[in-house]
This record gives C-alpha cells, structure tokens and sequence, in this order.
C-alpha cells in the first residue's frame, strides 16, 4: 500500500471510529448551542428528554451526515497534513532535527511549522466539506427537519453559494487556531513525555499527548464553535453574518453565551482526539512493521 493510501485508510478508520463513539457529545452541543433563549436547560435533563421524546438512539441523530464529514474530513486531514509537514521539513524555515525517541511516523518540524501545517491544513479542508458540515449541524438540531441525506444535499446545492457556504468564517476562525495549537501542542507532548518516560509505549504516548492538546486547543476556540452552529442552524436576520451573530449571541446571553455547550465540546475533543490520533498513528507504525 502506498504512503498516501495508508495515510488515507488510517484516517477514514480513525474517523468512524471517534464519530461513532462520541456522537452524543456533537449532538447534545448543537442542541445547547442552537437554544435563542437566555436560560439553557441541564446536559442531563437535555439528554433525558431526548431519550424519553426518541430513544436511545435520539442521541446518535445526525451520525450518518457526521459520518460523511468526518470520514473523509479526518482521512484529508490527516493525509494533507503528512504532505505539508514532509514538504515543510524540506525546508530550512520550518525543519527541526530529529534528536529524539522516534514516536511518530510524521516529520519533525520546529513550532512555528507544527503551527503552519495545522492551520492551513485544517482550513482547507473545512473550505471543502463546508456544505457537509451545515448539514450535519442542521440534522443535529431540532431547528430542522430534513429528508434522506442524500436529498438534503441536493436540497442545499439548489440554495446556491450562501447556504453552502454558511459559517465558513466562524469555521475557518476556529479550526485556524485550533489545529494549529492542537500540532503544536501534540507534537510537544510527544517530545516531552517520550523524553521523560522512554519506557512508556508509544499507544499510551500518542493518546494522552492527543488528549491534552486537544484540550487546549478547545479551551482557546470554542467561542468561534458556539458562532459557527448558530450561524449554521438559525434562520433569523440576526443571525446572518459573523459580526451580527456575534452581537445577537452577547444581547441575548451575554459573556457567558459564548461558552455554550463547552463542557460537551471539550469531553468530546478530549476523547476524540486521544482516539482518533491513537488509531491513526498506531495504524500507520503497525503497517510500518508488515
């Protein structure tokens, strides 16, 4: 199998595999972050209600839209960001040395290119899946009531370039910063703790280095997140734009209402990220080994 095509395959796995798992989290966060009104119901009672109303499968509604963004979102990224760090590591700018306990099969590269290949990455394939993510989030919400996906696809490409492109700013304002940091910090923890613990394997390494980086990484974006949704599932005037969703969210909630469904977010980042870059890297040392 070809580099690009074990990179590919390990990202499509790595994204079913933290999608499926942690579907209830992105749910119950668009539900949050979706409400207009000041007070926000509990995550419990929010949960409860949802089960009681449609199930227990309610909380896994909009998996199959989350599956189509993440699939082949995360299987982009993760690939795109392997070619931009080699390319980066070619050059004299962004290259750093080796110098330390080998512990992933990506290019060691200094901050600022860990920072660069992350931003970039990630925004270009926000750019691309862009009308997928509107529909996940609208699936997820209770705002809107769509037919199959494929038809709701269809639905969204007859609404021409300002539906499809709904939320791309807050989008690319958060997921700039935030694969920046998430590299950043991902490959630091690597660094760090395989220094200090070179017994430690390298699947405990990868998920608790993932883990605290996207922890991070959140903490500093999610108010861009909480912009994004409303922007993506609310069809009122004050919600049309970035700035005017911005001032709509601080008259209605104030400071508070940009930390909407953060706790949700931030469990689901954590897991996420430990997961899906544990099966990733693990997959790619493992077929390094065959």
């Amino acid at each position: 199998m070809s580099r690009v095509a074990e990179h590919l395959a390990s990202g499509a796995l790595s994204g079913f595999t933290s999608t499926v798992f942690l579907q209830p989290f992105d749910f119950l966060k668009t539900r949050q972050q979706q409400l207009h009104a000041a007070a926000r119901p509990p995550v419990l009672r929010l949960a409860r209600d949802v089960v009681v109303a449609e199930g227990p499968l309610g909380l896994w509604r909009g998996t199959n839209a989350s599956l189509a963004r993440n699939i082949p979102g995360i299987a982009l990224y993760m690939t795109g960001l392997s070619q931009v760090r080699s390319m980066l590591a070619r050059t004299s700018m962004f290259s750093a040395p080796e110098g330390q306990r080998r512990l992933s099969t990506l290019p060691t590269l200094s901050h600022s290119g860990n920072m660069f290949a992350g931003a970039a990455t990630r925004v270009a394939v926000g750019i691309l899946l862009n009308p997928i993510s509107v529909l996940k989030a609208r699936y997820e919400s209770s705002l809107h009531s769509l037919p199959s996906l494929p038809a709701a696809f269809r639905d969204l490409m007859r609404a021409g370039p300002s539906e499809l492109t709904r939320g791309l700013l807050a989008s690319s304002v958060r997921d700039a910063p935030y694969a920046g940091l998430f590299v950043l910090s991902y490959e630091g923890m690597k660094r760090q703790t395989g220094n200090a613990l070179p017994l430690l394997p390298s699947s405990i390494v990868h998920t608790t280095s993932a883990a605290t980086a996207g922890t991070l990484a959140t903490l500093a974006t999610h108010p861009f997140d909480v912009i994004k949704t409303k922007i993506q599932v609310r069809t009122e005037d004050q919600y049309r734009g970035f700035l005017r969703t911005v001032v709509a969210i601080w008259k209605t909630r104030g400071l508070m209402g940009f930390l909407d469904g953060a706790s949700l977010r931030l469990s689901r980042k954590i897991l996420s990220s430990a997961i899906g870059w544990g099966v990733y890297e693990g997959v790619l040392m493992l077929s390094r080994r065959l």
